[in-house]
């Protein structure tokens, strides 16, 4: 793997980077030897955070821990992540298109399938209205949910608002 370490509100020490290259490397057995992976590490007031991203085709694995020590962060990260790929293996991997980023062993070992795991229990439907993503946050507030969607009448898309953990409002749009 090649790994993008940097940090926001903290200096990257050569320990950090070792620390990160040898705990994360261990999800090189999962991926290719040109596989991507970006860390970010940061620091605010007690938080210790450590956020990994890592691009594979069609779909993008990423977590993001936080602890009072930079070192449990990473070993959170890794242990997370790697409980993704091997939950998760079947739905990232269509073995005729997404196999690219992927060693040969990780893809032919069978892991147990928890597919069952993820069951919709529940189907809403309701009437999706154009408004303005202002109005869709005082709308995601009134019903007490943490995120709404909405069709942007600015846009003619189909949109979502949601409530970031630091309390303020984040977007996500269709890039078209």
């Amino acid at each position: 793997m090649k790994f993008v370490i940097s940090g926001k509100n903290l200096e990257v020490s050569e320990g950090l980077r070792t620390a990160v290259e040898e705990k994360l490397g261990k999800l090189g057995r999962y991926f290719t030897a040109d596989t991507k992976c970006v860390v970010r590490l940061s620091v605010e007031k007690e938080r210790q955070k450590v956020e990994v991203t890592i691009p594979v085709k069609g779909n993008i694995i990423r977590s993001e821990q936080v602890s009072n020590d930079m070192y449990v962060s990473i070993d959170l990260v890794e242990e997370v992540i790697e409980r993704q790929l091997k939950k998760y293996k079947k739905k990232i991997i269509d073995k005729h298109q997404n196999s690219d980023n992927f060693q040969k062993a990780f893809i032919e070992k069978d892991y147990d399938s928890f597919e069952d795991d993820l069951p919709i229990i529940r189907t809403k439907k309701f009437e999706i209205k154009p408004m303005y993503p202002e109005d869709a946050c005082v709308q995601m507030e009134l019903l007490g949910h943490a995120f709404y969607v909405f069709v942007n009448a600015e846009t003619d898309q189909t949109s979502v608002v949601y409530r970031r953990k630091d309390g303020t409002y984040g977007m996500i749009e269709p890039d078209v």
